[in-house]
């Protein structure tokens, strides 16, 4: 079974400042609970190749995964790929402006993969918890971000 969990955000920042924050992963652990830290295996800045270790807690298990960017439209859209932890997984974030003047941002992110092997059994399980995982991580990154404007 596939997961593919979507979920988005209206930040009343500009995209572009929305964009160079949560692209920079650094920032990670500030806005996502579920992550501990980020350790960079290639020099930053964020680029296609950049290479990101990244430790987790998950369903109450510690995970440990590196993402790869495989995609990198600054101020537009991330992509990137791990083939480690729970299952393989592609992570996308998108930013868009929103509103009349462009003052605001939808954000999106969608994480997608197949798990196989127990991971499989878990899936819907995970994808629910998935879900909610990132809408407190985006509300987490809105209130940060607006917090600071």
């Amino acid at each position: 079974m596939k997961v593919d969990v979507l979920t988005g955000a209206v930040i009343a920042v500009p995209s572009d400042r929305v964009a160079a924050y949560a692209a920079d992963p650094t920032h990670a652990p500030e806005w996502y609970a579920n992550i501990d830290s980020v350790a960079w295996q290639t020099p930053p800045p964020v680029a296609i190749g950049s290479r990101i270790a990244f430790t987790a807690r998950f369903l109450g298990r510690r995970l440990a995964y590196t993402y790869e960017i495989t995609a990198y439209q600054p101020g537009r859209r991330l992509v990137m790929r791990t083939s480690e932890g729970p299952f393989p997984m592609e992570t996308t974030y998108a930013w868009e402006p929103h509103g009349v003047t462009g003052d605001r941002t939808r954000m999106t992110l969608r994480n997608r993969g197949e798990p196989s092997g127990f991971a499989a059994l878990a899936a819907p399980v995970m994808e629910a918890a998935m879900r909610r995982a990132q809408n407190k991580d985006l509300a987490r990154l809105k209130a940060l971000l607006e917090r600071n404007t």
